[in-house]
């Protein structure tokens, strides 16, 4: 994540937070620099002497132009989830230090862009490694494993009303709202997601929430963490390499081929349901969030040229009206619908 301009005064109960962990001792010297990313935290690096950590605290109104509340409370069950992570793959998430439930904060360690780049960033700048998005498909799908059937783990993140605010209403709801001639295939599709219960959900398993670590990829932003249904982490991921396709033309191939891997890799993992149950679910979301990137709640940023979003409806409300079987059909309408547009080499130009 890029730094913005250090903050002369943090506030009161940041500084107090890390001399209470014995993050800091009273008076040290400290440099407080707002990172950039997601919208719905703030987020820190602070520099001490010898050190660096990140400080997160969860927002009550999401940093979007729709009125976007969700409860803070979310910011207890990330920490949760990264502990949970940190248990059965430990270089999958920063280091751990310190959490304040009612202050809705928690501290982990710093991890310097040069050796962690984040994966969007790479995607953006056509530096495209299919082995990259091959990890993540087992990391995702190695810890869907280890979550499910896990009756302790369903008990503590029975999260249904984050995860309802986060995302169900936000992506789902409110594009069927916005599309009404698909309102029904939206809302139960929002209808089975949120009553699918099998396995531990990160809910934002985003190229900007991953970096590209030495020991491999590094996983961000869990504030969505519910025990729910896992194919929703296997579609969100999918959907951002199919956008990112329509960006970045000169990758085009090896994004596509990336979504394919990915799918590949997270379906070796599954042990819990039988894989075609878990693929047609996920198949059935993918066009739902493409669909969502354009018209929910939080459209993404770089899809300005109008050409890329009719693209997006187009290809997403043929798949909502007759879903795919599985992921690698899916993948499949999306690369022929490009394939099938005018521009150099049949395809759309970004």
């Amino acid at each position: 994540m890029s730094g913005l301009p250090a903050q002369a005064s943090p506030e009161p109960a940041l500084t107090d937070f890390l001399t209470a962990h014995q993050l800091a001792v009273p008076g040290e010297a400290a440099r407080w620099t707002p990172l950039a990313g997601g919208v719905s935290s703030d987020l820190w690096r602070v520099d001490l002497p010898g050190r660096s950590l990140c400080v997160k605290r969860a927002l009550a109104k999401l940093k979007v132009a729709a009125d976007w509340q969700a409860p803070v409370s979310r910011n207890a069950y990330e920490w949760a989830w990264m502990r949970f992570a940190s248990r059965h793959r430990p270089d999958s998430v920063p280091g751990l230090l310190a959490h304040d439930p009612e202050a809705g904060l928690f501290a982990m360690a710093y991890l310097p862009p040069e050796r962690y780049p984040m994966w969007k960033a790479q995607l953006l700048d056509g530096e495209v490694r299919v082995e990259t998005a091959a990890a993540v498909g087992e990391l995702l799908g190695s810890l869907h494993a280890a979550s499910a059937g896990d009756a302790a783990l369903a008990a503590e993140f029975a999260t249904d009303d984050n995860f309802h605010a986060l995302r169900v209403e936000p992506y789902l709801l409110a594009t069927a709202a916005a599309h009404p001639k698909l309102s029904d295939a939206l809302q139960g599709l929002a209808e089975r997601t949120a009553t699918t219960h099998l396995a531990l959900v990160h809910g934002d398993v985003s190229p900007k929430n991953i970096l590209v670590g030495p020991s491999g990829p590094v996983l961000l932003d869990a504030e969505c963490a519910w025990y729910g249904d896992p194919a929703f982490d296997l579609a969100f991921c999918a959907t951002h390499l199919l956008l990112k396709s329509l960006v970045v033309p000169e990758r085009r191939p090896d994004l596509l081929r990336s979504a394919q891997v990915l799918a590949e890799a997270y379906a070796r993992c599954v042990d819990w349901e039988p894989r075609p149950i878990l693929e047609a679910r996920a198949a059935a979301l993918l066009p739902a969030l493409l669909l969502a990137r354009v018209d929910g709640k939080s459209p993404v940023e770089y899809l300005t040229d109008e050409r890329h979003r009719l693209f997006v409806r187009t290809v997403a409300s043929a798949l909502l009206r007759a879903p795919a079987p599985t992921v690698a059909d899916a993948l499949d309408a999306w690369t022929t619908a490009l394939g099938a547009q005018p521009g150099p080499g049949g395809g759309l130009s970004a």
